[in-house]
């Protein structure tokens, strides 16, 4: 069985379909990565697993994530499952992250209100958390607030902080587009090496083909809010189906491509 089955996804908002019958399935471990353009629905997709999506959407078919439907989920419940089961790394972590709290403290809270940690417990487990994603002096980074960080610095902080709790399902979206080359580089090897190591599924989104070559195995191309292409990677990159897809692929450089799945 798979751990994320979505079926028939639509949402709606001001008499607009944004999503229009969006299937997909990950299973425990797996990685797979949405591609298109801005507007073809991709991160829209991911606020809709997380059931974040904005107020008046009028939202459609399953989301299923271990067998347990999503769509419906009270408040409560749905924030149980966020953080616990599902995480997520946002594109700009110096708006993910409160600007007036220690990063430290922001890497414990799940910690301490997912897994009941006392506040001494987590404040340890988020400094082995922030060494874990290569800061150099873990507890002074702890100590530190966001804007005494690096844009790199704070994604390696957003990492260690969707990964605290050990959540089945990891959603990246676009978690390097805000950083530089060199720094994009460095920080897509330690999400590849973390998510295997801690045996998580990954659903990244990206408008780049090169940059979902490095991490995703499969691949689901969006465009106007529907599913274009799916096939694994080797597969879209050689010899892709649609033209959508052969447009993406033309706009990245070849070169780019360091990954075979």
């Amino acid at each position: 069985m798979s751990l994320l089955t979505v079926r028939g996804l639509t949402v709606r908002l001001g008499g607009k379909t944004l999503l229009d019958g969006i299937d997909l399935d990950l299973g425990a471990g797996e990685r797979l990565g949405l591609i298109g353009e801005s507007g073809s629905g991709k991160s829209l997709t991911a606020l809709a697993v997380l059931g974040l999506l904005p107020d008046g959407a009028e939202v459609g078919g399953s989301v299923r994530l271990d067998g347990t439907e999503l769509l419906g989920l009270d408040d409560r419940r749905m924030s149980r499952v966020r953080g616990e089961r599902i995480a997520m790394v946002f594109q700009e972590p110096r708006t993910a992250l409160n600007p007036l709290m220690r990063v430290g403290r922001q890497v414990a809270e799940p910690l301490r209100r997912h897994r009941g940690l006392s506040t001494r417990a987590a404040a340890a487990r988020a400094v082995e958390l922030i060494d874990s994603v290569g800061l150099p002096d873990p507890e002074r980074a702890a100590r530190a607030y966001p804007h005494q960080l690096s844009g790199g610095q704070l994604q390696r902080v957003g990492i260690a902080t969707a990964l605290a709790c050990d959540p089945a399902l990891l959603l990246a979206d676009e978690p390097t587009t805000a950083l530089d080359v060199t720094v994009q580089a460095d920080v897509l090897a330690l999400l590849d090496r973390l998510v295997d190591e801690h045996g998580t599924a990954l659903l990244f989104i990206t408008h780049d083909l090169a940059v979902l070559a490095r991490v995703a195995r499969r691949v689901l191309v969006l465009g106007g809010g529907r599913v274009l292409e799916e096939g694994t990677l080797t597969d879209v990159l050689r010899a892709p189906t649609h033209d959508y897809t052969r447009t993406l692929l033309a706009a990245a450089r070849a070169t780019s491509f360091t990954r075979e799945a």
